[in-house]
């Protein structure tokens, strides 16, 4: 069994900063690209970047600049680095993983979601 379990979320002042973290563990055989998404009340989710298992990142463009997506490979964590907050990054940020748990078996896990909220 698989699990990906976030944390590092909660209430920050506009101008500041927060480090989120995803964590998988369980069965894993090898885990791929790895993300991170995001929903805002009364909207879809979104992408905020991606990075893949050799460190090729992908970002939206609402967040370049002033998000950073890392991962440590030996721990299967995935990190965002969110510097400059701004009120409309509030959202629950969510972890995605590609995970595979043998050769052959592969899917995409999802966490529970982090609260962000950005507000003075």
């Amino acid at each position: 069994q698989v699990q990906v379990v976030e944390s590092g979320g909660g209430l920050v002042q506009p101008g500041g900063s927060l480090r989120l973290s995803c964590a998988a563990s369980g069965s894993i055989y090898r885990v791929n690209t790895m993300g991170w998404y995001r929903q805002a009340p009364g909207k879809q989710r979104e992408l905020v970047a991606t990075i893949t298992s050799y460190a090729k990142s992908n970002t939206a463009d609402s967040v370049k600049g002033r998000f950073t997506i890392s991962r440590d490979n030996g721990k299967n964590t995935v990190y965002l680095q969110m510097n400059s907050l701004k009120p409309e990054d509030t959202a629950v940020y969510y972890c995605n993983a590609n995970i595979y748990t043998t050769m052959w078996d592969g899917d995409t896990y999802w966490g529970q979601g982090t609260q962000v909220t950005v507000s003075s």
